[in-house]
């Protein structure tokens, strides 16, 4: 395969299509070299326009993004070099690299000690040092450096925690991937004030859910 041939035709014919032409987010692309984030048995499908399971017998869960659905999440979160971010589901480390090279400090949460590990080991080769990845479950948030500049959720939700909101400074951003299968969107989420909170429709796509995420109420009949 030649790697710098398969960036270039991911970048030109799954992201900019998808409405991503932001030149930083674009050069950013280029720079943090997807394949290394990649387990070496699935290194083929680094520049695929698929999920990726981290792990043999991964959760639905545990996989990277497609390109584009990680390319236009980090364009409309719009990080400043002067940003707290959390990141909800570490998973490989790669956007986590992504964030970092645009914000001041990630603090990235991710459930499973072995992605723990990996996510770590990743980005120390891949010399990012303002990122530290946590072991434990973020999916209702992570209060212990919050309030945070921005928070990007890396597995769709159901419903939107309450509790992860408030986790937003005032001016904050979040954004995820809520709703269930077949109907999912991804919502930029502000904080304008104290109390108040604006929500915008991205786009529809479908992605795996996050693991232990807050269910909606079911009635009962």
């Amino acid at each position: 395969m030649n790697t710098e041939q398969a960036r270039f035709n991911m970048i030109q014919q799954q992201i900019r299509p998808w409405e991503v032409l932001d030149p930083g987010v674009l050069a950013l692309l280029s720079v943090v070299k997807r394949e290394d984030f990649v387990p070496a048995e699935h290194r083929e499908l680094a520049f695929a326009d698929v999920e990726i399971p981290l792990k043999p017998g991964a959760r639905p869960g545990q996989t990277m993004l497609p390109p584009r659905v990680e390319a236009r999440l980090l364009q409309e979160l719009a990080v400043r070099n002067t940003d707290k971010v959390l990141e909800i589901g570490t998973g490989s480390g790669y956007m986590a690299a992504l964030l970092a090279a645009k914000a001041e400090f990630v603090y990235s949460v991710e459930i499973d000690p072995e992605l723990v590990e990996r996510a770590r080991r990743n980005l120390q080769q891949a010399g990012v040092a303002n990122v530290s990845v946590d072991l434990g479950d973020a999916s209702r948030g992570w209060d212990l450096y919050a309030p945070y500049d921005a928070i990007v959720v890396s597995g769709s939700l159901p419903v939107l925690p309450e509790a992860l909101l408030r986790q937003l400074k005032i001016g904050g951003r979040l954004i995820a991937v809520v709703g269930e299968a077949p109907t999912m969107e991804a919502r930029l989420i502000r904080r304008p004030d104290e109390d108040a909170f604006s929500s915008e429709n991205l786009f529809e796509t479908v992605v795996a859910p996050l693991d232990n995420a807050l269910q909606p109420e079911k009635f009962v009949f």
